[in-house]
C-alpha cells in the first residue's frame, strides 16, 4: 500500500534532505591526509552533537511513558531544553554569520544542492561545509569532487571516502529523518 511517502535517495542510497546553510570551497591544491583526519574528527563530534540534540527534540516514548508519574515533568524539561538550545543557536548565528541556506540532499556518498550564485567548476575538488543545526557552531566538512552541474544550478558532488564511524553516523542521520517523515505521514490530519 502506497502511503504517499517518497524515499529520498542519492547515489542509490537513503539521503538526508533539508534547507541548510552551506558553502562550497574549491581546493587550491591536493588535500592533505592531516586535513582529512581533522575533518573526520570534527565531523564525528558534530554528528554526535546533532544526534544528541535530535534525541531531545524528538524523544522516543513508549506506552508505559504515557502513564508514568514523571512524564509531564520530563516533557516540560524537554521543552525548556529545546528553548535553551534554540536561544543559544540564535546567539551563535548572530555572532557568526552563516552562508545562505540552500536546498540540499546528502548522504555518505555525496551531495546535490541548488546553488545560489556562480556555481563551482565541473570536476573541481573542494570542501562542502554544511551547518546542520543552529546551536552547533561548526559545520560538517566533507571533501569531494564536482561530478555534474545542471543548467538550473544544481550541483552534484561525490565525496571522497571518509572514516567508517562518520559514514555510519551520516547514514543514521538520513535514516532518522526518513523515519520521522514516515511517522508524520502516518499520523491522521486534524481538521
Amino acid at each position: 500500500m502506497y502511503e504517499g511517502i517518497d524515499t529520498i535517495v542519492l547515489f542509490e542510497e537513503l539521503a538526508y534532505e533539508d534547507i541548510l546553510p552551506l558553502r562550497w570551497r574549491a581546493a587550491s591544491g591536493q588535500v592533505s591526509e592531516v586535513f582529512r583526519r581533522s575533518c573526520d574528527e570534527g565531523n564525528l563530534k558534530i554528528l554526535q552533537a546533532a544526534a544528541a540534540i535530535e534525541e531531545h527534540v524528538q524523544p522516543e516514548k513508549s506506552k508505559a511513558d504515557d502513564h508514568s508519574q514523571y512524564h509531564a515533568d520530563i516533557v516540560r524539561m524537554d521543552m525548556k531544553i529545546n528553548l535553551l538550545l534554540d536561544m543559544v543557536g540564535q546567539l551563535l548565528a548572530a555572532q557568526q554569520p552563516r552562508p545562505d541556506a540552500m536546498s540540499i540532499r546528502f548522504n555518505k556518498l555525496g551531495a546535490v544542492w541548488q546553488h545560489k550564485g556562480t556555481p563551482p567548476t565541473l570536476q573541481a575538488a573542494g570542501l562542502l561545509e554544511i551547518y546542520l543545526r543552529e546551536c552547533v557552531a561548526e559545520p560538517l566538512r566533507l571533501i569531494g569532487q564536482v561530478v555534474s552541474i545542471g543548467q538550473d544550478g544544481r550541483v552534484k558532488i561525490k565525496f571522497d571516502p571518509m572514516g567508517q564511524v562518520v559514514s555510519d553516523l551520516i547514514e543514521k542521520l538520513a535514516f532518522r529523518r526518513h523515519r520521522r517523515q514516515v511517522a508524520g505521514a502516518r499520523q491522521p490530519k486534524n481538521k
